[in-house]
């Protein structure tokens, strides 16, 4: 792998977006353990000639709920958010995606229409596949195949922890608690002093759709966070530096 030392920050602003020769799958120093992009480098030369790479700005649609799911997408830089209802200006954010993230993962192999839209948040570099070649590609490579499951499952279990947060978390503190912890294991970096950091990519209205709230209730709630030495919050970067404390909540 090429150079490791990638900061929260590059992954923000990726450096290499709009190149014309984007790094390869194999060098890339925002491959996650777990997602696609930590294939063993044969099976990944094989998924990029599948593959193409696109560029979204912020604040763009890459696919809407209800539509045909004909492509599948590799995040390879940037963070996009899926949201899910009928409406435009009505419906719950059902996580942030980042590096390594395979959106449109059932709705493909299933045949079927994407169950959540997805925007960008941040400039954001993917790789789509088209449906046909993608099973093609996991016809020929039996690891691929296993990821695939294992990425069902974490999909599964992104969806237990939206309906524990809402459901389960008497308090709104319990309920803000629980996402800024999901938010630190499915986008964040978890450093040797315990701590986790992870960008700041959501309104405090959007958190506040997302925990059953208000606007003004998360603001409060984020500063007593603060406050209390449990988080920090700096240059749009969330430090957890306390996750047993806000653990503790729930």
């Amino acid at each position: 792998m090429a150079d490791t030392q990638v900061t929260l920050e590059d992954r923000i602003r990726p450096r290499h977006l709009g190149r014309s020769s984007p790094l390869g799958c194999a060098a890339c120093a925002n491959r996650r353990p777990g997602w696609f992009c930590s294939l063993g480098s044969a099976v990944l030369a094989d998924l990029e000639l599948a593959t193409s790479t696109i560029t979204l700005p912020a604040q763009a649609s890459l696919f809407t709920q209800g539509e045909e799911a004909r492509c599948l997408y590799l995040i390879c830089s940037g963070y996009l958010k899926l949201t899910a209802g009928p409406e435009a200006d009505k419906h719950l954010i059902v996580r942030v995606a980042g590096p390594g993230s395979m959106l449109g993962l059932y709705a493909v192999l299933s045949h079927g229409v994407y169950e959540v839209s997805a925007q960008s948040l941040t400039p954001a570099q993917l790789r789509p596949v088209e449906r046909d070649r993608f099973l093609t590609f996991l016809r020929s490579h039996k690891e691929a195949q296993l990821r695939a499951v294992q990425c069902i499952c974490q999909e599964y279990r992104f969806a237990l922890q939206d309906a524990c947060r809402i459901a389960l978390a008497e308090t709104v503190a319990a309920r803000l608690a629980r996402l800024l912890l999901e938010l630190s294991h499915q986008i964040g970096e978890h450093n040797e002093t315990g701590e986790y950091r992870f960008p700041l990519l959501l309104t405090h209205e959007e958190m506040a759709s997302m925990t059953c709230t208000t606007r003004e209730t998360v603001t409060r709630t984020l500063g007593q966070f603060r406050k209390d030495g449990w988080i920090a919050i700096e240059d749009s970067i969330v430090t957890v530096r306390n996750p047993d404390r806000l653990q503790n909540l729930l």
